[in-house]
């Protein structure tokens, strides 16, 4: 700041007086844009306004009683005030400093969503405020998707350290079923018209685009032929099985059909019961659209009763009994957890467990049955009870 300002100040505080030269002091702060000085201005006006210390020497509380809720008031005020000068600029993250402290995440949303990075925006920072921090998760994933790809976009989602809300993960998986759907169709595409002379129709299609590009066309697929990364392709697919019923379902069904004409040496070993990689997630599939539901169960109780045949452990048994969940068949899902999951309580399941899948269908006798043959008394004698409690309401 201008030299001149310091003696300005010391003048405007002798000639006219404390609030004057605080008054002063905010307007000259504002003008050389310094918002974060103008924020402590503000709050120093404020202090002498309550006839305290000017310098700030402890925490607000302990300030005199009667001057707590005017204080507070005063860094609210003095918060928003610069936080939307620094939006007005378009300075999100410096903004969102102030507005994170108040608790007030609305305005930078806005900013966020009206927001159309150009060259040379630090886009990483947006992404950071939007989707890390949960601002506007949508539109971070939409630039971590446009900026950074689908390598980034799937890494993104899969982090375990963010937690957003269900709806706005499946906006997410949406998208990034969408965005490698659009690019395997468009690399199908352009493969054909380099072969044919032309663009095929079928790349236009309204619905089934990929499998309408690979009907019939073995040669996309020969010495070893692949047309996107294979890596994304099984990440993607298997993440989409998170989806509730929605069209993404069905692309992602077209993803498994590609992925089953690939070479051997692009499916990989996996463990039971997706051994078979896009064979055993189509089916997944196909149960959640309803349009193989009876097949797709019993394709992965298959699985279930080959893996238990040959001594393989309870992932199969868990795959199933959270498919039979999201059908809303729990009798089903505790059949099985009966059956291949007793002795897996304790373990960390993904899926429930026996005591509380019993508890769910409210059928206390197989839990009691179940903890007997584990030798657990306490779960024995619960089930007991639950069960004695269910007769007793009839």
């Amino acid at each position: 700041m201008d030299p001149a300002v310091f003696d300005e100040l010391e003048h405007t505080l002798t000639a006219d007086g404390p609030e004057a030269a605080c008054r002063r002091l905010c307007d000259r702060l504002r003008e050389e844009k310094d918002y974060h000085a103008l924020f402590y201005a503000l709050l120093m006006q404020k202090r002498h306004e309550l006839g305290v210390s000017p310098v700030p020497t402890g925490p607000s509380k302990d300030l005199p009683e009667s001057a707590h809720a005017p204080y507070e008031d005063a860094i609210r005020h003095a918060g928003r005030l610069v936080g939307g000068l620094y939006l007005e600029e378009g300075r999100l993250p410096e903004a969102w400093w102030y507005f994170r402290m108040l608790g007030e995440p609305g305005p930078v949303k806005a900013a966020l969503e009206a927001r159309q990075p150009v060259e040379g925006d630090d886009v990483q920072s947006l992404v950071q405020i939007a989707f890390y921090e949960g601002v506007h998760p949508r539109k971070g994933f939409d630039w971590v998707l446009e900026r950074f790809g689908i390598c980034s976009a799937i890494t993104t989602l899969g982090g375990q350290e963010v937690r957003h809300a269900a709806e706005d993960r499946q906006y997410c998986l949406q998208r990034l079923v969408q965005a490698l759907y659009s690019e395997l169709r468009e690399r199908l595409a352009a493969e054909i018209e380099r072969r044919d002379g032309k663009r095929p129709p079928e790349a236009d299609a309204a619905e089934g685009a990929v499998l309408k590009l690979i009907e019939g066309r073995d040669w996309l697929f020969e010495d070893d032929g692949y047309h996107i990364d294979t890596s994304h392709l099984s990440s993607v697919v298997q993440m989409s099985v998170d989806l509730p019923p929605c069209k993404e379902l069905h692309l992602a069904r077209e993803l498994c059909a590609y992925g089953k004409r690939l070479s051997g040496r692009f499916r990989g070993r996996n463990e039971p019961p997706f051994e078979d990689l896009y064979e055993a997630y189509d089916k997944y599939l196909g149960v959640l659209t309803g349009e193989d539901v009876e097949g797709g169960v019993a394709y992965y109780r298959e699985q279930v009763e080959k893996n238990a045949a040959e001594g393989g452990g309870t992932f199969p048994a868990e795959v199933l009994v959270n498919l039979l969940l999201r059908l809303e068949r729990p009798k089903e899902a505790l059949a099985v957890a009966r059956k291949h999951l007793v002795n897996a309580d304790g373990q960390r399941l993904t899926c429930p467990g026996v005591a509380e899948l019993a508890q769910q269908v409210g059928d206390y006798r197989t839990l009691a049955e179940a903890a007997r043959e584990k030798g657990d008394a306490v779960h024995f004698l619960a089930g007991l009870l639950g069960a004695r409690g269910k007769q007793s309401e009839r």
